[in-house]
């Protein structure tokens, strides 16, 4: 799987994403925290409507962003959206009220909403063989996942000597060094998406490619139980760690990290089952398995409980994901990817 690490364009894509997102999980971490000393136990409520904002920015801003970014020059748009996200991010530890962060949080991820698309649709006009590809759709799974799993580790080792606060500092410091490697490198310029006449039917391209092709009308319902699983771990983690399970904040970084373990065991592995088995079982299962460890969440576990159950989580919404790319890849032409893939830009935490 590393061996795709060799292109040098997509090596400093792939580090500039993992920086960025392992900058993202300190802020996800501290946010929670944050939304506890504001809202104490309605903290599940205000990361809760901060998910709905975030959904509102992505909802909003990805498809705009994929209607026209054939006529940006990528390295310039990902770069300055970077810097934006890190000037956002720096504004988090000044946070007195609780709308504060509702405002910030839709900038963050108005921001993120045009970063993701872009970024995603740029990785095949770099791998253009499949087998290359499909090595680097598991290695942007494990970004993710280290996000999921070392953010949360790295969280509770910091919080032991300083103030949540600084994990807003640190990871505006990821942007800044995400922008770093971004620019560091020449990306190939966006094919030229078709005269569409109208705002309204650019900005629906993306979507209406996906309601007529059966296929990607499956994987659209798959995303939306991946995003309904994901918030339900975001949200409720901390509450059920802090106040129905009456732990500490390392608690609830540890649980956040338990679905990154699950999906990046997962991640690991998928290449070679891929090689041998179609998408299609294997992201059924993954639904099902989320399904699953959602259903016996009612049994109330124990902390132990908690984490194995995120763990299969975490593992369902990687057998889902990390596919994905591949049969985007296959249904569509290039000049549509952009837009293609803004229904697929998951909004994989609060924070972008």
């Amino acid at each position: 799987m590393l061996d795709v690490l060799a292109h040098r364009v997509y090596r400093h894509l792939f580090f500039a994403q993992v920086i960025a997102l392992i900058g993202t999980g300190l802020t996800t971490v501290a946010l929670a925290l944050l939304a506890h000393d504001l809202a104490g136990g309605q903290a599940g409520v205000v990361l809760g409507t901060a998910l709905a904002i975030k959904m509102v920015a992505c909802v909003g801003i990805a498809p705009l962003v994929g209607a026209y970014a054939s006529r940006l020059p990528r390295r310039t748009l990902l770069v300055s959206l970077d810097l934006l996200r890190a000037a956002v991010v720096c504004a988090l530890p000044f946070v007195t009220e609780v709308w504060q962060i509702y405002v910030l949080i839709f900038l963050l991820n108005a921001c993120s909403a045009g970063f993701t698309p872009v970024f995603q649709a740029t990785i095949p006009d770099i791998l253009e063989d499949e087998e290359q590809y499909t090595r680097a759709l598991s290695l942007s799974r494990l970004a993710y996942d280290l996000e999921n799993l070392l953010s949360p580790m790295v969280a509770a080792a910091l919080l032991m000597a300083m103030s949540f606060d600084v994990l807003f500092v640190l990871n505006a410091l990821a942007f800044v060094i995400s922008a770093s490697l971004v620019i560091s490198v020449m990306l190939p310029e966006p094919h030229p998406l078709e005269e569409i006449p109208g705002v309204w039917r650019r900005v629906s391209h993306g979507i209406r490619i996906y309601l007529k092709t059966p296929r990607l009308r499956g994987l659209l319902a798959l995303n939306l139980a991946v995003s309904a699983a994901g918030a339900m771990q975001i949200v409720n983690t901390v509450v059920l760690v802090r106040s129905m399970l009456g732990l500490g904040e390392k608690e609830v970084a540890l649980a956040f990290a338990a679905a990154g373990g699950g999906s990046m065991l997962v991640a690991v592995l998928l290449p070679k089952v891929l090689d041998r088995l179609p998408e299609r079982p294997v992201m059924l299962l993954g639904g099902v398995i989320m399904a699953l460890s959602l259903y016996l969440g009612w049994l109330g576990p124990s902390f132990a409980g908690l984490v194995g159950l995120w763990l299969l989580l975490g593992a369902g919404a990687s057998m889902v994901m990390t596919p994905t790319g591949r049969l985007l890849k296959r249904s569509c032409q290039t000049e549509d990817r952009p837009a293609l893939f803004v229904p697929n830009s998951r909004c994989h935490t609060v924070a972008g």
